[in-house]
């Protein structure tokens, strides 16, 4: 595998992992159409375990079926597959070696409860990782959620096991519960208190949501405003975002959010790409539209982060 000057650039920003964590870390930049570019389009189908089979699938039918997933983001030059253990199960033989795939290692379900404490249970192994021959787990936490520790403490666990056996780490980094409100939970200073949080936690890919110019806690708001720290545009929040990365020396990737029309969804990978995202992580706008639209979407996707559109 050819590595690129870029790439490598960026593996240079992890000087602490060991040589199998960066290989899989190129594997995952270096695939598909935008690969070499230092740029990610990944598509997650974990939404199953959150939402249930028919809110996530009946739009698409197609979409039942795990091996789906695989081959359309195969076909559309993704740079990964992320999805809880049961899906990579149903593909891992047929697609061993052709896609990088991310393990999900926890996942919630809308039915429980809990507003103020959600949480996430631990539903695959960093073995099943190995076993499967993933390139990266992926693990979630709230930020902001009465059981944020608990799964803060079990990140760092699963974490340092899955980097001794050089496996990347993604996390999705979601405020909520505790005393957020729901616009606090894309708030301007959640948003990046989250993935400087999930940085700091050893991430080496970090998922956030597109931040709105909302400010949702005080303190914060007072520093934001003293220090003239730009929230007009998704391109300045975002920019933001990322320096609180360490400065941009981790890989930031957002999220699709739920579905929408396309002009909205292209003008919101604008500004990632202009703020300076790695790339984006899309699920549901992919896998609810016919196979056809959602390999052009995708198209159209990696055309901007490319800088054609």
């Amino acid at each position: 595998m050819r590595i690129s000057e870029r790439v490598k650039q960026i593996l240079a920003n992890y000087e602490s992992d060991n040589p199998g964590t960066k290989a899989n870390l190129a594997r995952i930049l270096m695939q598909g159409r935008l690969g070499g570019t230092g740029k990610l389009v990944i598509l997650p189908v974990d939404q199953g375990f959150e939402h249930g089979p028919a809110r996530s699938f009946a739009k698409n039918p197609a979409g039942y079926d795990p091996r789906y997933h695989f081959q359309l983001a195969l076909e559309s030059g993704c740079n990964g597959h992320a999805a809880p253990l049961g899906m990579i199960e149903a593909g891992a033989a047929t697609f061993a070696g052709a896609i990088p795939t991310i393990l999900k290692v926890n996942s919630a379900n809308s039915l429980a409860r809990g507003k103020e404490g959600p949480t996430q249970a631990i539903t695959a192994s960093v073995r099943d990782a190995l076993r499967l021959g993933c390139s990266a787990i992926g693990y979630t936490i709230y930020p902001g959620s009465d059981n944020a520790y608990d799964m803060m403490e079990d990140l760092r666990d699963l974490a340092e096991e899955a980097k001794s056996y050089g496996l990347a780490v993604v996390v999705w980094s979601y405020p909520r519960g505790g005393n957020l409100s729901k616009d606090g939970e894309t708030a301007l200073d959640i948003c990046a208190y989250a993935a400087h949080m999930a940085a700091l936690a050893g991430a080496h890919i970090i998922k956030v949501k597109p931040p709105t110019a909302a400010l949702e806690l005080d303190a914060a708001k007072k520093v934001y405003e003293k220090q003239k720290i730009d929230s007009s545009t998704l391109a300045a929040r975002v920019k933001h975002v990322v320096q609180s990365c360490f400065n941009g020396k981790r890989l930031v990737v957002f999220s699709g959010g739920e579905a929408k029309d396309l002009d909205g969804l292209y003008n919101e990978i604008r500004g990632l790409r202009d703020g300076g995202a790695t790339g984006s992580i899309i699920g549901r706008n992919t896998f609810q539209r016919p196979r056809a639209d959602a390999l052009s979407m995708l198209d159209t996707i990696m055309k901007i982060y490319e800088g054609k559109l």
